[in-house]
């Protein structure tokens, strides 16, 4: 069911905690090869900072990707992501293990997701969020779709949407306007 957007800001408001995808969410989903067989990717800066300010204001974040990769490890650890599950392939039991101890419900979580093994997650919880470019049957049937492609600032989107329904956008902006230390 598509949410109309005061629904979408009603749900947003509940929201503790941002799951997100990798390939094709925090990234636009095409993976590099160096000629030394090394995997590349590549992450957005706007994304980085809207998980930052997420995290600032009291959101936490969570990542959730079938694949594993140094360069996930490395990216978590630079935008202070405490909670990287990486080799999941039931990405739902992965993101029920993350919650349950922290005592947050699934009502309480936004997910992010762009292709079919997202889609159970992007069901189940509270706020079911897709990126633009996203598969087609995730799409159709995720009930939020964000403006921008995976990897191009789709997550930034995201956070801002949260931000904003919370009331934090003005908290969270606030060291970068003129007048603060």
């Amino acid at each position: 069911m598509k949410l109309s957007p005061a629904e979408a800001e009603t749900r947003a408001r509940c929201i503790r905690l941002l799951a997100l995808d990798v390939d094709g969410v925090l990234t636009d989903g095409r993976i590099h090869y160096a000629s030394s067989g090394e995997e590349l990717k590549s992450f957005s800066i706007l994304d980085g900072l809207g998980i930052k300010l997420l995290l600032r204001t009291g959101i936490q974040v969570a990542v959730i990707t079938a694949r594993r990769s140094p360069m996930v490890d490395r990216r978590v650890a630079e935008l202070g992501i405490v909670h990287c599950l990486q080799g999941c392939e039931d990405k739902l039991e992965a993101l029920r293990a993350l919650i349950a101890p922290l005592g947050i419900s699934l009502e309480e979580v936004a997910y992010m997701g762009d292709d079919l093994p997202d889609l159970r997650v992007i069901l189940a919880v509270g706020l079911g969020l897709t990126v633009a470019n996203a598969s087609s049957e995730v799409a159709r049937r995720a009930p939020w779709q964000v403006a921008s492609r995976g990897g191009d600032g789709a997550v930034r989107e995201a956070c801002e949407m949260l931000l904003r329904a919370r009331g934090a956008w003005e908290q969270a902006i606030a060291a970068f306007l003129p007048g603060s230390q």
